[in-house]
């Protein structure tokens, strides 16, 4: 399958630069693949899709300040963008420019931080090992910044905007932006109504954003990502199952958690693992009856996961609707709920 077969055109202005007030104020288009049906709703009309016993699975993961800029010996500028934690002091790193920083570098951030080059990456990153007194987090938190996508060009006055609101779990390099859409209350108001809410941690790093650069998209390696399922989440899914309820999963990283832990169609495994999988049209879903999910680059991993879903041609169609009717794309964007083109209902 070919990297060409997911691209479309998406006009600027359409590019979401602000989250919208409030949370749920967002549009929400619903996909059904079975009967090749578009509809036009709000976010917080979300409940009347959703029947009682239906388990909304929640990734979350707390996007961390992974930012740093800091200095060399020279004094020349480096920007330090940490990815994933090897141990206590060591991170997967992208270094910029990286051309700059071979191994032995080391790299100031202030007095109370530094690090050291200790090796490279198989994806043109760089091994770091930190150097502090106290505790690292801390640290972070007073010399970071929290990273904005690239396509977003305009500063927000309230960085909590891009972080969900049911976030407890620190480490992801961007925000599962899903999630964004919820807010406390409407997440009150669907456990009154007898939705189950359950919680998987994928910490988002370099495997959710890489570009593709291949021209064959089964060539593709994904980067690895580290992930969790709690005991609790793997029986609240068993029990929805043996039920006839569905599972929605809330972005692509639970629908990658999910499917990464799968045992069949019915247990995931519980505990904690890295996952590398790469979910493209011919993929079959085990655990995930429905999704909800932004809109996303094109030509980008994640569009080939939603495309392998509800299938690579009514995805293109809704997404040339979306542009039609001027839906607002990515991070700060608006919304789709679609059912597995699988599924009978």
């Amino acid at each position: 399958m070919l990297l060409s077969q997911f691209d479309y055109e998406l006009p600027e202005e359409l590019i979401a630069q602000k989250p919208i007030e409030p949370r749920n104020f967002s549009r929400l288009m619903i996909l059904n693949p079975v009967e090749k049906k578009i509809r036009h709703e709000k976010f917080f009309d979300l409940k009347k899709f959703l029947t009682p016993g239906d388990t909304l699975i929640f990734n979350d993961t707390r996007v961390i300040p992974a930012r740093l800029i800091g200095h060399k010996e020279t004094g020349a500028h480096i920007e330090i963008f940490l990815l994933r934690r090897i141990d206590s002091v060591t991170w997967e790193t992208l270094a910029k420019p990286g051309k700059k920083v071979p191994e032995g570098t080391k790299i100031f951030f202030g007095d109370e931080l530094s690090c050291e080059i200790v090796g490279r990456t198989n994806f043109g990153g760089r091994i770091v090992k930190f150097n502090f007194t106290g505790i690292f987090e801390e640290i972070l938190d007073r010399l970071g910044e929290t990273p904005l996508p690239p396509y977003i060009h305009e500063k927000i006055s309230d960085i909590e905007r891009y972080q969900t609101v049911y976030n407890r779990e620190r480490g992801s390099a961007a925000a599962p932006t899903a999630g964004l859409h919820f807010t406390r209350e409407q997440m009150d108001d669907l456990k009154n109504f007898g939705v189950n809410l359950g919680f998987v941690t994928l910490h988002v790093g370099l495997g959710t954003f890489r570009p593709v650069k291949v021209e064959n998209i089964e060539e593709h390696e994904m980067h690895e990502e580290f992930f969790t399922v709690p005991e609790e989440t793997a029986n609240l899914i068993r029990e929805t199952k043996l039920n006839g309820k569905k599972i929605i999963a809330v972005g692509t990283t639970s629908v990658r958690t999910l499917e990464s832990a799968a045992i069949d169609e019915k247990n995931i495994r519980v505990g904690s693992d890295s996952t590398k999988i790469f979910i493209y049209p011919g993929y079959k879903f085990k655990i995930v009856d429905a999704m909800i999910t932004n809109f996303h680059l094109p030509k980008s991993t994640l569009i080939m996961l939603v495309g392998a879903f509800a299938g690579r041609e009514f995805i293109l169609q809704a997404y040339r609707e979306a542009v039609k009717e001027r839906y607002r794309f990515f991070s700060f964007g608006d919304a789709m709920f679609i059912l597995n083109k699988e599924q009978n209902s």
